[in-house]
């Protein structure tokens, strides 16, 4: 059986499934019933400083974005941090972590970038015996408008200054959350490993408006008539929270720094390709609100099989392998030639292949031969773009296959070369050159 322990800067969980700090996590409650559930750790819903209370809106606080099945595939949100009472959510996360020992306990903070703020809150969290802190410097909505959350982690120096702050002021390990409201990721994870951070976490929500009332002409969701934007999630910004994910991993400033990633996680394979990309956990927010607590069980299960089926043993064996094969289209290997395939036996003689490339491709899939309604490639004319694989309804009806070495394209008359370039060596990757000095 793979061993899915997972050892985090030091904080050590069962399993690498944590849930994200949000409303899953904003009470003893509900952190109680994951633990039940089989989730290995917890960020807790974020805390603020003691004073007047947070206030949240108290009406529709989530927008949708759905499949065509209605499956969804994005919220947004416009809920503010915890508004509960700073000490209430500190005695429960105490007496949490007495009935919970073996699992990760992390508090998420958010106070003014005043150094007196955070020297006073951090000792109040380390009493709880919680196992970290997570510096929420992404929360793109109401708290940015007061000098927090994104308006922090939009500004590199204001990342560094607090992380040197938590790290002069707290024993526990610091986990820094990113924004990706922002033009460059490598920036803001560069300064918090300036400033000492253990670690970062990534993606927080990104800035949005899912919709439009057209009867009211106001954004979704609309309180008393007016909207505003708030933070997007959700399986829909899986592909931004890997490619930021990435460009840390691969950054020769940040390279080796850890990373708990967010954002989209709601299988087993979403968790997996987060860690081959340099993640050494995941946070799960979305998919919990949809499917409730016990989806945990579906991907410990199915991560746990799959490391079982490839001879992974640790999660070790799996974190960052995808990150050496992660480059700069210029060092893509243009010799290497790939054609679409159809299997006649699985196409169900949609149509969609032959339209999608005859309108806005390379008009290199048949439509009739002889009379008779028939979908072919022609290779003379496959360029191997494989937007025919990607509209195709039926899985696997549509493949990809590379062309041997010596092969003659047929639509260049040049001999195939598909030697990959060896980024993991290159002379331009700075982590090959780093490695060789």
């Amino acid at each position: 059986m793979a061993d899915l322990r997972n050892d985090f800067v030091g904080i050590k969980s069962p399993n690498p499934f944590w849930l994200a700090s949000a409303p899953p996590t904003d009470k003893a409650y509900n952190v109680e019933r994951a633990f039940k559930a089989g989730w290995g750790g917890v960020v807790w819903k974020t805390l603020g400083e003691e004073g007047p209370p947070v206030v949240n809106v108290n009406g529709p606080r989530y927008g949708a974005i759905w499949g065509a099945d209605r499956r969804l595939l994005g919220l947004n949100n416009i809920e503010l941090i915890t508004d509960r009472d700073l000490y209430v959510n500190l005695r429960e996360m105490k007496q949490v972590k007495m009935n919970w020992p073996d699992r990760a306990l992390v508090a998420s903070i958010m106070v003014p970038c005043e150094e007196e703020s955070w020297k006073a809150i951090l000792p109040l969290v380390e009493e709880t015996g919680a196992d970290g802190i997570e510096l929420n410097f992404g929360c793109p909505h109401g708290m940015s408008e007061r000098g927090m959350g994104a308006a922090v982690g939009q500004v590199p120096e204001y990342i560094e200054m607090v992380v040197r702050w938590c790290k002069q002021y707290t024993r526990m390990p610091v986990i820094t959350k990113l924004t990706p409201n922002i033009t460059d990721i490598r920036k803001p994870a560069r300064a918090a490993k300036a400033g000492g951070t253990d670690a970062v976490s990534l993606i927080n929500t990104i800035n949005s408006i899912v919709s439009v009332d057209l009867d009211n002409f106001a954004p979704n969701p609309t309180v008393g008539g007016k909207g505003t934007h708030g933070g997007y999630c959700g399986p829909a910004v899986k592909p931004i929270a890997l490619n930021m994910v990435a460009e840390i991993a691969r950054d020769p400033e940040t390279y080796g720094l850890p990373i708990s990633g967010i954002g989209g996680i709601t299988t087993w394979r979403d968790a997996a390709e987060f860690m081959a990309l340099g993640a050494g956990n995941v946070q799960v927010c979305t998919a919990a609100m949809t499917y409730g607590f016990k989806i945990v069980q579906e991907m410990i299960t199915g991560l746990s099989n799959w490391m079982d089926a490839k001879g992974h043993r640790t999660l070790d064996d799996i974190v960052a392998r995808a990150v050496p094969n992660v480059t700069d289209w210029q060092y893509l290997n243009l010799n290497y030639i790939a054609k679409a395939r159809i299997d006649q036996d699985a196409c169900i003689k949609c149509g969609r292949c032959h339209i999608a490339c005859e309108d806005t491709s390379h008009q290199a899939i048949t439509q009739f031969v002889d009379g008779v309604r028939h979908f072919e490639v022609m290779e003379d004319e496959c360029v191997g773009c494989n937007l025919c694989v990607n509209v195709c309804p039926v899985e696997n009806c549509i493949t990809m296959v590379g062309l041997e070495a010596g092969t003659l394209d047929q639509r260049t008359g040049k001999p195939v070369d598909p030697t990959y370039a060896n980024w993991t060596t290159h002379p331009n990757n700075p982590m090959a050159r780093q490695a060789a000095e």
